[in-house]
């Protein structure tokens, strides 16, 4: 018996969600996003509460009820609150600048890193070696912090590198002299 399937979401004020063909559609004052149900899975509306519901205990079935509630309980959280990830870059000439809908990387490349960012996210720069991402989709946020963080991943010996802001860099110990 799925835990996390059977938990009844709360559907805060100002959030309308609808079902309509298999497509689950949640509105609320930071934007709209929508998903597609699998295909034994069902939802229900009612009193500010949503439970999400399946047909039968097929292996399948059974292990995207779970998935299918964690996905809309963070569809109403972004459009209620949104997600933000931030990132900050270590090194001596290492920095970020977002120009318009373009973000460039200074990481110690001959050339700088332009990455484009997506629709749906906005990116905000408040010192030189700090990155701010917010969106209101959590996968897209997540990935595209992902994405940025591989242009220079941080090095275990001198930590060198883009790293989320609370990520934890295990350092190594070089080569002693003998």
């Amino acid at each position: 018996m799925s835990r996390i399937g059977n938990r009844k979401l709360v559907i805060p004020e100002g959030v309308t969600v609808t079902e309509e063909n298999g497509v689950v559609t949640v509105k609320g004052p930071k934007g709209e996003l929508t998903t597609t149900l699998v295909k034994d899975i069902t939802i229900k509306v009612e009193d500010n509460a949503l439970t999400v519901m399946r047909a039968n205990d097929a292996i399948k079935t059974r292990s995207m009820h779970g998935t299918t509630n964690a996905n809309i309980h963070n569809m109403i959280v972004g459009v209620t609150k949104g997600f933000q990830k931030e990132l900050e870059i270590v090194g001596v000439g290492y920095r970020f600048g977002v120009q318009g809908k373009k973000l460039v990387i200074y990481a110690g490349y001959s050339n700088p890193v332009e990455v484009a960012v997506p629709d749906g996210i906005t990116v905000e720069s408040p010192s030189n070696t700090e990155l701010v991402i917010k969106g209101i989709d959590k996968v897209l946020v997540g990935e595209f912090a992902a994405n940025v963080r591989k242009v220079r991943q941080p090095e275990p010996y001198k930590g060198k590198g883009i790293r989320y802001k609370d990520e934890h860099v295990r350092r190594k110990e070089g080569k002693k002299a003998a």
